[in-house]
């Protein structure tokens, strides 16, 4: 099988100009050669793609690629270097940017000569500043303003004029050496006389934001000054990404990794003693405040604050007076910048604690937010007690779980947003998500309020497009659950799942609303019907909650006989009988009861049920037959007995049911892609091999086949095919192949043929595949899944909202302190079986 490749235009033979917006490649003599890339193509492979496409010689000559890239804007270009594998797959992701119509590959030649460095082809060395003693910019993986392909070792004159250049410079080195800066005016950084220290670390710290890279020739402008705009991360151009790889992750929910990061430790944290040093540079006042917390928390010592502001920030020992501890720190901020700088510090403490505490009150909600930051990147769903055994592994402590949890409210507001702001921001995300995947439905219901141009949250419902379309291939059933918001205000999310061919959840619609009751069920479904989906002889499973059953009865909302079916879940119904009743054996038999497939069987643990218990008799028949045994059914459900599709997409939002509501919508929407492209890759690979139905139907049928192999068939009537079928245990069933039944019910139930039917199929030699529904096929499995997410574009390009401010109800916001109180009623669900 052929590897895909990318078209890449070569350019070479010409020179590099730069303007402010744009990068051209020029001269009269300019070849372009136009490249197959492969799609894992490598840097060393890249290279020698170009060598065998232009016959440039490469034992004289060596190449520097310059690739054409766009800023985040689109509109505007630079320079970008490609010189190893990442920045090749960088390039040829550009395939994937609407902006670029080709991606444009330049080349620099330089001649290898032992003799002399002349440059042919308009190419010539890259050296940083003047004043500094370095030759070339050191990307991290050798020397290059490019990506030079090391073919040949570079000549000892090369090297003899780098040191050359070294030594007029070696003055310049010699002031930098000391820490990170920049050459400014004395008058700009004057702290307790280290203006000669400040002057060597801002030099130093331009330096690492970005060495500003130019070409020494007027016609070839590659430098790297910073514009407004910047070079995008590695992540899809102009598309906004997932906040964290959990969002997309459906089946290894832990399997998210991410790299912890503590930015002040970026510069010099001490001495090897682990103290303080006086010159110390942090990036902010929070990264010092972080490390000096971090500092006393493993010296198990305490601070506390002398005196605190913007510019100034001074720390002394808590038992300075009882202890005469003279641990004391002072900073100021460099002037111009957001750097803190150690001017003052005398350490380390002399005072001794007699007893360690179970708790530190440097250890903070803010530094407890800084330590699980990246863990909650990584797992959102961590729990408290977690984030406890964390900061007890690292630090020692054993903090509150109030102080944990607040530490994790923390770090979700940082990653995922403050969640009062989130309902304001709620219009413009779904405004972004309509953008680039129209056809999405998004349903308000705001209140009034005082305040000009604002509304207050009440109810949004919302179902994306592909989920629309793909629902029309899925089984004529649809799932309803509700389940409580975890956040700072409370709230339901609502939602509603299909079942596809192979058994699998379908997600279909969410809403939040206020809460469940008659008004919202009966709003949510309203929208289900008229702007989602306008199928009849639907068979909608649900719980038992006074708003769903008198959603469904309303004629006026779609949702009654003969427009849809409602049955309820088993799970929900043994469980209310249980708690009525307190009889396991009882239970058992309800259970049984609704899984008959016959009337006979069902009449016969009813039965058994009413000789038990006339009570419990009598409340099961208060519940209309319809309802919940597989005999009344009709063939509405498909087997499927429970809500557990919905219960089962609630638990996989588990722990984003207490972000705020904006990241809940951001989850709904990476997740559900999730399920499309793997799913819609099964269903590809299927048809390509072939396979006429879903492996769930595959592994069922085959079952049969085997378990009708054994059985005994009469025949009555050859034309309407009817027959006799006697299975191994001596019941009998009648079968019609012409009408497609059979008295077991299976079939009905199911929509794939019995081991009856199959036995009858194979005495007459029909084809037993004819009597398995479509939704069950192959092509019914793609086709659901086969709709496309479209990516989010970022932010800055989502359409300008200009209606009204949607703002949170107070009166849901959670107040209180320590644990919080769940709100779910619990019963005997909750309880595992068998253990009292």
């Amino acid at each position: 099988m052929s590897v895909p490749t990318i078209p890449v235009t070569c350019y070479y033979n010409g020179e590099i100009s730069r303007s402010k917006t744009d990068v051209e490649y020029e001269g009269s003599g300019t070849v372009i050669e136009p490249l197959e890339v492969p799609v894992d193509c490598t840097f060393q492979q890249l290279i020698d793609i170009i060598y065998l496409k232009t016959t440039i010689d490469k034992r004289r000559f060596k190449l520097v690629l310059i690739c054409k890239y766009p800023l985040r804007s689109g509109k505007k270009f630079q320079p970008y270097p490609v010189r190893d594998d990442s920045s090749v797959r960088q390039m040829l992701n550009l395939v994937n940017t609407p902006t670029i119509e080709e991606i444009e590959l330049y080349v620099k030649v330089v001649r290898v000569n032992k003799q002399s460095n002349q440059s042919v082809g308009g190419h010539v060395d890259l050296y940083v500043r003047d004043n500094y003693n370095v030759s070339q910019i050191d990307y991290g993986c050798g020397h290059s303003g490019g990506p030079i392909a090391d073919n040949e070792p570079i000549g000892d004159d090369e090297d003899s004029a780098d040191e050359e250049r070294n030594d007029e410079n070696a003055e310049d080195v010699d002031d930098a050496d000391e820490c990170d800066g920049d050459d400014e005016d004395d008058e700009d950084v004057e702290v307790d006389g280290h203006a000669s220290f400040f002057r060597s670390f801002n030099q130093v710290l331009e330096n690492e934001q970005g060495i500003y890279v130019s070409a020494h020739a007027p016609s070839c402008d590659v430098s790297n000054h910073p514009d407004d705009e910047t070079l995008d991360e590695p992540s899809p151009i102009n598309y906004h990404v997932s906040p964290t790889p959990q969002f997309e992750n459906v089946e290894n929910l832990d399997n998210a990794v991410t790299s912890c990061w503590t930015p002040w430790v970026q510069h010099a944290t001490g001495n090897s003693s682990g103290e303080f040093v006086i010159g110390q540079v942090f990036n902010s006042k929070s990264d010092l405040q972080e490390a000096a917390k971090i500092y006393s928390i493993k010296a198990h010592q305490e601070y506390v604050v002398v005196a605190s502001s913007k510019k100034l920030l001074v720390l002394r020992c808590k038992k300075a007076e009882e202890c005469n501890c003279p641990w004391k720190l002072r900073a100021m901020i460099v002037k111009d910048t957001s750097l803190f700088v150690i001017n003052k510090y005398t350490g380390p403490h002399t005072c001794v604690n007699p007893c360690l505490n179970r708790d530190h009150h440097q250890l903070d909600s803010q530094l407890i937010c800084t330590h699980i930051k990246a863990l909650i990147q990584a797992q959102f769903t961590l729990s408290v007690a977690a984030i406890q055994a964390s900061v007890m592994e690292k630090w020692g402590y054993q903090i509150s779980y109030r102080k944990a949890l607040d530490g994790k409210h923390k770090a979700i507001r940082q990653l995922f947003g403050d969640f009062s702001h989130s309902y304001t921001e709620l219009p413009r995300l779904f405004s972004g998500i309509e953008q680039s995947n129209p056809g999405c439905v998004v349903v308000w219901k705001t209140c009034e309020t005082n305040m000009p141009n604002t509304e207050i949250f009440q109810r949004v419902f919302w179902s994306f497009k592909a989920s629309i379309e793909g629902f029309q291939h899925c089984h004529p059933v649809m799932s309803i659950d509700g389940t409580h918001l975890y956040g700072k205000y409370k709230g339901k999310l609502l939602i509603a799942m299909g079942c596809d061919g192979n058994n699998q959840l379908f997600p279909l619609a969410f809403a939040i609303t206020e809460g469940e009751n008659t008004n919202s069920w009966a709003w949510f479904l309203a929208c289900i019907r008229n702007k989602v989906t306008q199928r009849t002889r639907i068979c909608v499973i649900s719980d038992r909650h006074p708003g769903i059953m008198a959603a469904m009865a309303d004629p006026h909302l779609g949702w009654a006989v003969p427009f849809a079916y409602h049955r309820i879940c088993m799970r929900h119904f043994a469980s209310n009988f249980m708690t009525r009743f307190k009889d396991k054996l009882m239970k058992n038999l309800v259970c049984r009861a609704a899984l008959a497939s016959t009337e006979r069987k069902f009449k016969k643990h009813m039965n058994t049920i009413g000789r038990i218990n006339s009570e419990a008799l009598q409340w099961l028949e208060a519940v209309p037959f319809e309802l919940w045994p597989l005999a009344q059914d009709g063939g509405r459900r498909y087997g499927l007995m429970t809500t557990n599709i919905s219960e089962v997409f609630n638990s996989v939002l588990k722990g984003a049911r207490s972000l705020p509501v904006a990241a809940l919508v951001q989850l709904t929407f990476f997740r559900l892609n999730s399920y499309f492209v793997a799913r819609r890759e099964v269903g590809a690979n299927r048809l390509a091999s072939l396979e006429q139905f879903t492996p769930y139907v595959d592994a069922q049928i085959q079952a049969r086949v085997v378990k009708a192999g054994s059985m005994q068939i009469v025949l009555y009537d050859h034309v309407k095919g009817l027959f006799h079928v006697k299975s191994r245990r001596g019941r009998t069933h009648r079968v019609n192949l012409i009408e497609k039944i059979c008295t077991c019910g299976k079939t009905l139930i199911y929509g794939f043929p019995c081991s009856h039917i199959i036995s009858a199929c194979q005495h007459r030699c029909v084809d037993f595949r004819l009597f398995v529904e479509g939704y069950y096929t192959t092509k019914s499995y793609y086709d659901t899944w086969a709709p496309l997410f479209y990516p989010i574009f970022n932010e800055d390009e989502w359409p300008l909202y200009d209606g009204t401010v949607i703002v949170a109800l107070e009166s849901m916001r959670r107040f209180g302190s320590g644990r919080p109180k769940s709100t779910r009623l619990h019963n005997e669900m909750d309880v595992r079986e068998g253990k009292t």
